[in-house]
């Protein structure tokens, strides 16, 4: 199905007891989940982007408290999301010292989901509808400069030299693309994208893979940290990506240039990363358990790459969140040297 690529912590305290000339070293090995201690506010705003003559909506999750400047976070929903999708996580990374903007991409958020369940899956899956969300991501940005430097909750808040971009499913495609992924079709590469310089870090939850074609040419190009996220019943509720295929980008990109990371879920299903419980209350204990995980690897891999905290990256890396899990999931790493 080839329109399928369309598809689809915690700020951690160092608990330094006392004065110590190893004050980084206890840091690192001290470097623990932690309540976020920020207030979170939120805005709901409407803008417009008088180019396209397009309205993008944005919920802004922004810690009122926080004196100087933050990391910004995009947040990207997935095919029948809006922006009120994934407040877990907007509320989390807020809490933790960053602002989380989440986008409602029109052509395919909720509106255009109840399109598709009555047979229009096809139009909510148009070329023009992949393109708007890319450029959505970089409208975003641009506003959110523009609010940075005028009277109001955010001015003066915002560390754009800092961002980084999350998403699912569909909006993990959205992820990738701005993050670097080619996109080829019929042999040939559509420039679908620029690539913005301050964006440092990507976490893509269910990505979705093009079929029948080169996958090394698609992502080895990406040379951003990326935390990729899946589950080994993230099969998609609507197109044909399997939940053994969810690790290909992670497997395709290098590593060479940038840290990679793979958290796999036993029994994590598609929805589990939309903060959405299973109906059913056997699943419904472990998504609980996933999403306590989700947001503290979130929020270490922001830390680590958007606030350079190197004893959140010890904790990813080093180990620790891995035996965090205990038995939950599996976690995969590609250092760059």
């Amino acid at each position: 199905m080839k329109l399928q690529r369309f598809f689809s912590v915690l700020v951690f305290c160092a608990l330094v007891a006392g004065p110590s000339a190893t004050f980084a070293q206890d840091k690192a090995a001290k470097y623990q989940p932690a309540k976020g201690q920020y207030e979170v506010g939120t805005l709901r705003i409407d803008w417009h982007d008088k180019k396209r003559d397009r309205d993008v909506p944005v919920k802004i999750y922004y810690p009122k408290d926080a004196s100087g400047p933050v990391p910004l976070v995009i947040f990207s929903h997935g095919l029948g999301g809006s922006r009120d999708g994934y407040s877990y996580l907007g509320n989390e990374w807020a809490s933790h010292g960053y602002i989380s903007a989440h986008v409602q991409h029109l052509g395919s958020d909720t509106a255009a989901l109840k399109t598709a369940l009555t047979g229009g899956l096809e139009e909510a899956l148009k070329p023009i509808n992949a393109s708007n969300r890319i450029v959505d991501v970089y409208f975003s940005i641009a506003a959110l400069e523009r609010m940075n430097s005028e009277p109001g909750p955010l001015h003066g808040k915002i560390d754009l030299n800092h961002i980084g971009v999350a998403g699912h499913s569909y909006g993990a495609w959205t992820t990738l693309v701005v993050g670097g992924e080619v996109i080829v079709k019929d042999g040939i590469h559509i420039d679908a994208h620029h690539q913005e310089p301050r964006i440092r870090a990507l976490i893509p939850m269910s990505a979705p893979v093009p079929e029948k074609t080169d996958l090394d040419e698609v992502f080895a190009p990406i040379n951003l940290p990326c935390l990729h996220m899946t589950g080994t019943l993230d099969d998609s509720p609507i197109a044909s990506t399997k939940a053994a295929d969810r690790r290909i980008p992670y497997d395709h990109m290098t590593g060479k240039t940038a840290d990679e990371y793979l958290l796999t879920f036993k029994g994590g299903d598609h929805m589990v990363f939309s903060g959405r419980f299973s109906q059913r209350s056997s699943r419904a204990a472990h998504d609980v358990i996933f999403q306590k995980y989700i947001k503290e690897s979130s929020t270490a891999f922001w830390d680590a790459y958007l606030k350079n905290d190197a004893a959140a990256k010890t904790w990813l890396s080093g180990g620790d969140f891995k035996k965090d899990l205990d038995g939950e999931g599996a976690f995969e790493e590609k250092l760059a040297k």
